[in-house]
């Protein structure tokens, strides 16, 4: 079974490399915009272990960029449902299973099945990173059967996996009391890079990541009708058909953008160019509640206000230095307004500018990955094959 579909090796020679340990992340993303397993892989690399990153090829992936880690590609005949997570774990298995590793890490629990079988089988350290409360997104866990069927499979696998992280407190403390598991937090956080001064030709608002289920879609919309900006929307999820028929059904199709997924690099420079940024959820899942989205510390790098969430980990680091207008309230009317002021009020805008100007030197990625490298530093890894 040719499984791969592409691949890229790092720099070092495998001279070079021999003496490495070897680590295998396993993730269902596309790795080409994956920004925050580029940053953990490089990270660990640049710390001196050998990493290989597994992802998924979809019919519309971009060629893979050349990474200081390996990259590999799973092709799979089903892109989404049940179908592709039965097929893309299967394949996944008998993909890592001839292969040489000290350590597996599982990016979530859409993967952890086939990494807890290896880990058994080769004897190997496991390793889970769990960027979310999975069984606690919206789109599972109002679907009773997909609910019942993941958590399953979490009640299985993550007492077994004694060694993990996540990316804030709260979830941490959502394991320990579940699994009685204590993981590390490493927070998802943007790498510092010199900010360029960007010339602002347009006041737009931006949303960027996923388009998923329970992103406050249903409200923002609507609100566009009364919002004096336009609206550029830089991802792609299971929501995105109906985002399209939101979009038609308000007549907003001049307003609201619809970029789809773009590359880091390229999305970077919309950031820097946007006025404001947007972090939404709903209440729906604990996930939600509970959430650090990537997007919170993209906005805050390019020194842009955005209106989020009034959600408590949002809220504990909006309380030490302000830089987001937080909202309880989500509905149309009420994000129209909130949108507005923003865009109108020159005196908060500036304030909110300058705390994330100023709140980029303590939350960045160069200071978290020290977490990252002591983690793994402190593992036991012994040479298994």
């Amino acid at each position: 079974m040719n499984n791969t579909a592409d691949s890229n090796s790092p720099s070092l020679s495998n001279s070079d490399s021999g003496n490495k340990k070897k680590i295998y992340f396993t993730v269902t993303t596309d790795l080409s915009y994956d920004q925050r397993m580029i940053r953990i892989c490089t990270s660990l690399s640049e710390a001196g272990y050998e990493i290989v990153l597994v992802g998924r090829k979809l019919n519309s992936s971009i060629p893979i960029t050349l990474q200081p880690f390996h990259q590999q590609r799973i092709t799979c005949f089903f892109e989404k449902g049940k179908l592709f997570y039965t097929e893309y774990n299967f394949r996944l298995f008998f993909y890592l299973l001839f292969k040489k590793m000290d350590c597996i890490c599982a990016i979530d629990l859409d993967t952890i099945l086939p990494c807890y079988f290896i880990s058994v089988i080769k004897k190997l350290q496991r390793v889970y990173d769990a960027h979310e409360l999975f069984c606690e997104m919206k789109e599972i866990v109002t679907r009773p059967l997909i609910y019942k069927t993941w958590k399953m499979i979490e009640r299985f696998t993550v007492p077994k996996f004694t060694h993990g992280y996540t990316v804030n407190q709260p979830i941490a403390d959502a394991f320990r009391k579940m699994y009685g598991v204590n993981y590390r937090v490493i927070r998802n956080i943007a790498l510092l890079r010199p900010l360029v001064s960007v010339e602002k030709k347009e006041k737009f608002i931006l949303y960027q990541g996923a388009v998923n289920e329970g992103r406050c879609f249903e409200a923002l919309i609507p609100a566009m009708n009364t919002v004096n900006a336009r609206l550029l929307v830089c991802g792609d999820g299971n929501y995105m058909s109906q985002l399209r028929e939101l979009v038609t059904q308000n007549q907003l199709e001049k307003k609201v953008i619809l970029l789809g997924k773009l590359p880091p690099a390229e999305l970077r420079k919309i950031t820097s160019e946007a006025y404001i940024g947007l972090t939404l959820f709903d209440r729906q899942g604990l996930s939600n509640y509970y959430s650090l989205a990537n997007r919170f510390f993209d906005y805050l790098h390019a020194g842009i206000p955005q209106v989020c969430v009034d959600f408590p980990v949002y809220r504990q680091l909006n309380e030490e230095l302000p830089v987001a207008v937080l909202v309880n309230d989500t509905s149309a009317k009420n994000l129209a307004v909130e949108l507005n002021n923003l865009l109108e009020n020159e005196f908060l805008y500036n304030t909110l500018q300058q705390n994330c100007v100023q709140a980029r030197k303590q939350y960045n990625w160069q200071e978290e990955e020290k977490a990252l490298i002591a983690f793994y530093k402190n593992l036991t890894l012994t040479d298994n094959n």
